[in-house]
C-alpha cells in the first residue's frame, strides 16, 4: 500500500516485538484512545502485559504476522530484525508507512555505511570481510587497533570483537564464520553522541535534544541531556540526522548514533529505525516523549514539540542494580523509575530505567552516583561502545 491514511483513536496499533520499547509505545498508544495489540514469542511479555491483545508467536511466522495484520489497523515495530519473508509479506498486504526498505538497510552494517555515505556523512574508515585472511589484509589498510563487526546481528556489543594486535587477528576466524563481516577503523573519539530524529507520513520532523551517552561494557549506562558538546558539534549532529532521514525516506523514528572526535569531527556509528534507548530521558524531560512522537508519526498526527523542559540524566537498570533500586526505593525522591515488567533480573540485562530531572546534570549524576545503586559502575566506565 502507497497511500498514507490518518490512524484514529478508536482504531488498532499492531506491534511486532514486545520488549520494553513496545511497552512504553503501547503505553503512549493507549492514552491517546487507540487500541493495541502485539506480536512477541513469550507470554507475558512487556508489552502484552499493557497491551489489548498479545498474539504469542515467533516474528517470522508468517501465520502469526498475518493474525497480526488482520488484527490491526496500522503495524509499526519495536526492533530491526524481523524476518525478510514476513517484511515482504507485510509490504505488500498490511499498512506499514514505515515501509521496508530502512528496516532492510539497517539489519546489514555493510548496507547501513553504504547508504550513509550516500548520504552525504561520514562512518569511520571500513572494509568488507568475507574469509578469516580479509582481516590480515583489512588491518593492514586501516592499522590496529580495529574492531570486526558481524554485518548482521549483534546489539549491546555482541558479535564484536577489538583487535588491539597482530595477534587478535587469529580470534577473529569465529565471528567471519557466522557471515560477512566489517572491520572498523578505530576511532579515538572524546564523546559518544545520539540524535533521534521522527518524520511523519507529511514530510514534517523534528529533532529531540542531542543526547551524550555514557556505555558501560558496551551497554548503554548514562544518557545525559543536554550534550555537554559545543554549539557547533551540536548544530553538525542535527543536520547529519536530517540528512540521513531525507536519503533513507524516513517515516517513523530513526536514532542516529554518532563518535564525537576532536575539533568536533563527527562520524556516524549506527542507526536504528525506532525508539531507542538513548531516547528514554523524552518520557518526562521533553514536551513530547520519543514514543508518542513515533505514535503520531506513523499514525498521521501532526509532530509535537520536542522541547527539553529541564536537564535531565536517566540511567539504565540492569539485572545487577535492580534490588538496590528496590532496597532503596522509598527514599529517592523525585526520581522518575520505570520497571519494565521482566521476570528475571539476569545479569547486564535491561530491566528498567530511572530519569533524574534538575537544575543542572552535574546536580543529576552526582545524586545518582551518590544512591551507591551503580556501584562499581563508575571503575568499569571508559570501554568504547562500537
Amino acid at each position: 500500500m502507497s497511500l498514507f491514511k490518518l490512524i484514529l483513536p478508536g482504531q488498532t496499533i499492531g506491534i511486532i516485538g514486545g520488549g520494553q520499547l513496545g511497552k512504553m509505545m503501547a503505553q503512549c498508544a493507549k492514552a491517546m484512545g487507540f487500541r493495541v495489540v502485539v506480536l512477541d514469542p513469550t507470554e507475558d511479555c512487556p508489552c502484552g502485559q499493557v497491551a489489548d491483545e498479545q498474539i504469542v508467536g515467533n516474528y517470522d511466522d508468517l501465520e502469526k504476522i498475518k493474525q497480526l495484520s488482520e488484527s490491526s489497523d496500522v503495524i509499526t515495530y519495536e526492533f530491526e530484525n524481523i524476518d525478510a519473508e514476513a517484511l515482504e509479506w507485510l509490504k505488500q498486504y498490511a499498512y506499514v508507512p514505515q515501509g521496508t526498505e530502512l528496516l532492510r538497510v539497517t539489519q546489514d552494517r555493510i548496507e547501513e555505511k553504504r547508504n550513509i555515505e550516500a548520504a552525504g556523512v561520514r562512518v569511520a574508515p571500513y572494509t568488507v570481510v568475507a574469509r578469516a585472511e580479509d582481516v590480515k589484509a583489512g588491518a593492514g589498510k586501516l592499522g590496529l587497533p580495529a574492531v570486526l563487526k558481524t554485518a548482521r546481528g549483534g546489539y549491546d556489543g555482541k558479535g564484536q570483537l577489538v583487535l588491539r594486535s597482530v595477534e587478535d587477528i587469529n580470534l577473529a576466524e569465529t565471528l567471519v564464520s557466522q557471515g560477512q563481516c566489517v572491520l572498523e577503523k578505530w576511532i579515538p573519539f572524546e564523546k559518544e553522541i545520539s540524535v533521534i530524529i521522527t518524520r511523519g507520513t507529511n514530510g514534517e520532523s523534528t529533532v529531540f535534544p542531542v543526547a551524550e551517552n555514557i556505555h558501560n561494557q558496551n551497554i548503554l549506562h548514562q544518557t545525559i541531556v543536554p550534550a555537554r558538546i559545543s554549539p557547533v558539534a551540536e548544530a553538525k549532529a542535527i543536520e547529519a540526522a536530517k540528512q540521513i532521514a531525507a536519503a533513507l525516506g524516513l517515516v517513523g523514528t530513526l536514532a542516529v548514533e554518532m563518535f564525537l572526535a576532536e575539533n568536533d569531527e563527527l562520524y556516524i556509528n549506527e542507526l536504528a529505525p525506532r525508539p531507542h534507548n538513548s531516547g528514554h530521558f523524552s518520557i518526562e524531560a521533553c514536551e513530547t516523549s520519543q514514543f508518542e512522537q513515533h505514535v503520531r508519526a506513523v499514525c498521521g498526527w501532526p509532530l509535537g514539540s520536542t522541547e527539553l523542559m529541564k536537564p535531565a540524566v536517566m540511567v539504565n537498570i540492569l539485572g545487577e542494580h535492580q534490588q538496590p533500586l528496590l532496597d532503596q526505593i522509598g527514599e529517592l525522591q523525585d526520581w522518575k523509575i520505570h520497571l519494565y515488567g521482566k521476570k528475571d533480573p539476569k545479569y547486564k540485562r535491561k530491566m528498567g530505567h530511572v530519569t533524574l530531572l534538575r537544575e543542572t546534570v552535574e546536580i543529576a549524576l552526582e545524586e545518582a552516583e551518590k544512591s551507591g545503586i551503580w556501584e562499581g559502575a563508575a571503575e568499569m566506565i571508559g570501554g568504547q561502545k562500537r
